[in-house]
């Protein structure tokens, strides 16, 4: 299994950004994906997630500002967050999550992450 994300820099408020997160591998279906982060001196916290066939759910802080989509192919998922108006309270390290079901075993669905990508809104 492979967690691939990209898209983190730094913005001015108000301004955007597109988080993705590519999983990838053979052998297993990918269940939810999540993006979290965690801000300096915090810690981490669920963004928003979205199952495999497209149902949503967000942080109260993402709601209305963030958006997360999904595009499933045969060997591979990839997660994106666009993030609207952001502020300075979201600066954070986003980490990529998913919940990978191996289909064997008494406990076949394990949890994945991603290396985590720093997003600075600042002036």
């Amino acid at each position: 299994v492979q967690l691939q994300a990209s898209g983190g820099g730094w913005v001015q408020p108000g301004g955007s950004l597109t988080l993705s997160c590519v999983v990838s591998g053979i052998g297993f279906s990918i269940n939810d994906m999540s993006w979290y982060r965690q801000p300096p001196g915090k810690q981490r916290e669920l963004v928003a997630s979205i199952t495999w066939n497209g149902a949503t759910n967000y942080a109260d802080s993402a709601k209305g500002r963030f958006s997360i989509s999904r595009d499933n192919a045969e060997y591979s998922a990839t997660a994106n967050l666009t993030m609207n108006s952001l502020e300075p309270v979201d600066t954070a390290i986003y980490y990529c999550h998913a919940i990978i079901d191996f289909g064997l075993g008494p406990n076949p669905r394990k949890n994945r992450w991603g290396q985590g990508t720093q997003v600075t809104v600042s002036s």
